[in-house]
């Protein structure tokens, strides 16, 4: 089994910053994926942004140029520094990744438990 423990969500202003953490613990052989997603009220999740195992990042349009992704695989460990937050990034953010437990095993997706992220004035 793995554990997503995400960190570092909370009330900031407009235009202001956070960085969100993610670290993964358990039954890990290799992390493949890893991402963050986000939730506001009465709206599907959505994803907000990936990297993969060699690094490669994607973002959706509404956060390019305001956040970044990345990650530390030493300590299994993916981080999204947000940049000039508006209102409407209000949401609950979600951390996931693909991980296989050992060699053979394809990646098996996993969830954190969701912060809260709120910008307010």
């Amino acid at each position: 089994q793995v554990q997503l423990v995400e960190s570092g969500g909370g009330l900031v202003q407009p235009g202001g910053s956070l960085r969100l953490s993610c670290a993964a613990s358990g039954s890990i052989f290799r992390i493949n994926a890893m991402g963050w997603y986000r939730q506001a009220p009465g709206k599907q999740r959505e994803l907000v942004a990936i990297i993969n195992s060699g690094s490669n990042t994607n973002y959706a349009d509404s956060v390019k140029g305001r956040f970044t992704i990345s990650r530390d695989n030493a300590k299994n460990t993916v981080y999204l520094q947000m940049n000039s937050l508006k209102p409407e990034d209000t949401a609950v953010y979600y951390c996931h990744a693909g991980v296989s437990p050992n060699i053979i095993t394809m990646p098996i997706p996993y969830w954190g438990q969701g912060t809260q992220v709120t910008v307010s004035s």
